[in-house]
Protein backbone atom coordinates (compact mmCIF):
# COMPACT_ATOMS: atom_id res chain seq x y z
CA UNK A 1 0.00 0.00 0.00
CA UNK A 2 1.33 3.55 -1.22
CA UNK A 3 1.03 6.35 1.43
CA UNK A 4 1.01 9.73 1.08
CA UNK A 5 3.91 12.06 2.06
CA UNK A 6 3.35 15.19 3.42
CA UNK A 7 4.54 17.66 1.15
CA UNK A 8 7.44 19.48 2.73
CA UNK A 9 6.98 22.58 4.09
CA UNK A 10 9.33 25.63 2.81
CA UNK A 11 10.19 28.15 5.02
CA UNK A 12 9.34 31.88 3.96
CA UNK A 13 12.06 32.35 0.68
CA UNK A 14 14.49 35.36 2.42
CA UNK A 15 16.61 37.36 -0.20
CA UNK A 16 19.34 35.94 -1.67
CA UNK A 17 21.73 39.18 -0.12
CA UNK A 18 20.85 38.63 3.38
CA UNK A 19 21.58 34.35 2.91
CA UNK A 20 25.06 35.52 1.14
CA UNK A 21 25.69 37.65 3.77
CA UNK A 22 25.51 34.80 6.62
CA UNK A 23 27.22 32.74 3.96
CA UNK A 24 30.40 35.30 4.20
CA UNK A 25 29.91 35.45 8.33
CA UNK A 26 29.90 31.84 8.35
CA UNK A 27 33.47 31.65 6.49
CA UNK A 28 35.33 34.00 8.46
CA UNK A 29 36.91 33.48 12.16
CA UNK A 30 36.86 35.56 14.84
CA UNK A 31 35.13 34.96 18.37
CA UNK A 32 31.39 37.40 18.59
CA UNK A 33 33.78 39.84 20.72
CA UNK A 34 35.60 40.63 17.65
CA UNK A 35 35.06 44.80 16.25
CA UNK A 36 34.28 46.19 14.31
CA UNK A 37 30.42 44.52 14.88
CA UNK A 38 27.35 45.04 12.86
CA UNK A 39 23.96 44.80 12.91
CA UNK A 40 21.10 44.30 10.87
CA UNK A 41 17.28 45.43 11.56
CA UNK A 42 14.04 45.54 9.41
CA UNK A 43 10.88 47.39 10.23
CA UNK A 44 7.60 47.39 8.82
CA UNK A 45 4.40 48.63 9.05
CA UNK A 46 3.76 44.94 10.33
CA UNK A 47 4.76 41.55 10.55
CA UNK A 48 4.85 41.10 6.90
CA UNK A 49 6.39 43.67 4.78
CA UNK A 50 9.56 45.28 5.72
CA UNK A 51 9.76 49.02 4.92
CA UNK A 52 13.00 49.82 6.16
CA UNK A 53 16.42 48.60 6.93
CA UNK A 54 19.06 49.60 8.98
CA UNK A 55 22.51 48.70 9.19
CA UNK A 56 24.82 49.69 12.17
CA UNK A 57 28.82 49.50 12.88
CA UNK A 58 29.65 49.22 16.45
CA UNK A 59 33.55 49.95 16.70
CA UNK A 60 33.60 50.23 20.46
CA UNK A 61 32.25 47.72 22.34
CA UNK A 62 29.87 50.37 24.35
CA UNK A 63 30.41 52.83 21.38
CA UNK A 64 28.12 54.63 19.21
CA UNK A 65 27.23 52.99 15.92
CA UNK A 66 27.49 54.47 12.48
CA UNK A 67 24.21 54.20 11.64
CA UNK A 68 22.70 53.81 7.80
CA UNK A 69 19.12 53.56 7.03
CA UNK A 70 17.39 52.68 3.73
CA UNK A 71 13.35 53.15 3.35
CA UNK A 72 11.15 52.32 0.93
CA UNK A 73 7.46 53.83 0.54
CA UNK A 74 5.59 51.45 -1.75
CA UNK A 75 5.01 47.64 -1.74
CA UNK A 76 8.40 46.36 -2.04
CA UNK A 77 9.76 44.59 0.70
CA UNK A 78 13.24 45.48 1.30
CA UNK A 79 14.30 41.95 2.17
CA UNK A 80 14.16 41.32 -1.40
CA UNK A 81 15.34 44.06 -2.71
CA UNK A 82 18.72 43.24 -4.40
CA UNK A 83 19.83 47.08 -4.55
CA UNK A 84 19.53 47.68 -1.24
CA UNK A 85 21.36 44.13 -0.17
CA UNK A 86 24.45 45.70 -2.43
CA UNK A 87 24.13 48.30 -0.46
CA UNK A 88 24.28 46.61 2.59
CA UNK A 89 26.63 44.14 1.83
CA UNK A 90 29.20 47.19 0.48
CA UNK A 91 28.64 49.19 3.66
CA UNK A 92 29.37 46.95 6.23
CA UNK A 93 32.32 45.57 4.19
CA UNK A 94 33.73 49.44 3.88
CA UNK A 95 34.01 48.87 7.57
CA UNK A 96 35.66 45.86 8.20
CA UNK A 97 32.29 44.32 9.57
CA UNK A 98 33.27 40.74 10.68
CA UNK A 99 30.15 39.87 12.21
CA UNK A 100 26.45 40.67 11.92
CA UNK A 101 23.71 40.50 14.43
CA UNK A 102 20.19 40.40 13.34
CA UNK A 103 16.65 38.85 14.23
CA UNK A 104 14.62 36.56 12.66
CA UNK A 105 11.56 38.86 12.33
CA UNK A 106 10.73 42.96 11.96
CA UNK A 107 11.65 44.65 14.84
CA UNK A 108 8.41 47.38 14.52
CA UNK A 109 7.51 50.21 13.12
CA UNK A 110 9.68 52.14 10.64
CA UNK A 111 8.47 55.59 11.88
CA UNK A 112 10.60 57.14 14.80
CA UNK A 113 9.34 58.21 17.87
CA UNK A 114 9.56 61.67 18.80
CA UNK A 115 10.03 62.18 14.94
CA UNK A 116 7.56 60.93 12.85
CA UNK A 117 4.86 60.88 15.78
CA UNK A 118 4.76 61.90 19.58
CA UNK A 119 6.87 60.78 21.86
CA UNK A 120 4.73 58.33 24.00
CA UNK A 121 2.11 57.65 21.69
CA UNK A 122 1.42 54.65 19.33
CA UNK A 123 2.45 55.52 15.60
CA UNK A 124 -1.09 56.47 13.78
CA UNK A 125 0.34 55.16 10.46
CA UNK A 126 1.04 51.40 12.05
CA UNK A 127 -1.94 50.05 14.34
CA UNK A 128 -0.42 46.22 13.88
CA UNK A 129 2.41 47.48 16.76
CA UNK A 130 0.10 49.49 18.99
CA UNK A 131 -0.17 46.96 21.60
CA UNK A 132 2.73 44.87 20.52
CA UNK A 133 5.91 44.31 22.16
CA UNK A 134 8.14 44.89 19.26
CA UNK A 135 11.66 43.11 20.39
CA UNK A 136 8.94 39.81 21.23
CA UNK A 137 7.88 40.28 17.76
CA UNK A 138 11.78 40.83 16.02
CA UNK A 139 12.17 37.29 17.52
CA UNK A 140 9.48 35.28 15.23
CA UNK A 141 9.91 33.82 12.60
CA UNK A 142 9.09 36.11 9.86
CA UNK A 143 5.56 36.20 8.34
CA UNK A 144 5.23 35.43 4.54
CA UNK A 145 3.33 37.95 2.35
CA UNK A 146 -0.10 37.46 1.81
CA UNK A 147 -0.48 35.65 5.11
CA UNK A 148 -2.47 37.26 7.56
CA UNK A 149 -0.86 39.25 10.38
CA UNK A 150 -1.65 37.80 13.71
Amino acid sequence: MHTKQKPKQEPMKTNSWRRDLEKKQARRRGGPDELPIGTLLFYGPDNRRASKVVASVFFERHGEPLLRKWLWDGELDVRTDPRIGREVTRFFAEHGVRRVATTPGLAGCPHEEGIDYPDGEACPQCPFWADRDRWEEAGKPPTPPGHLAN
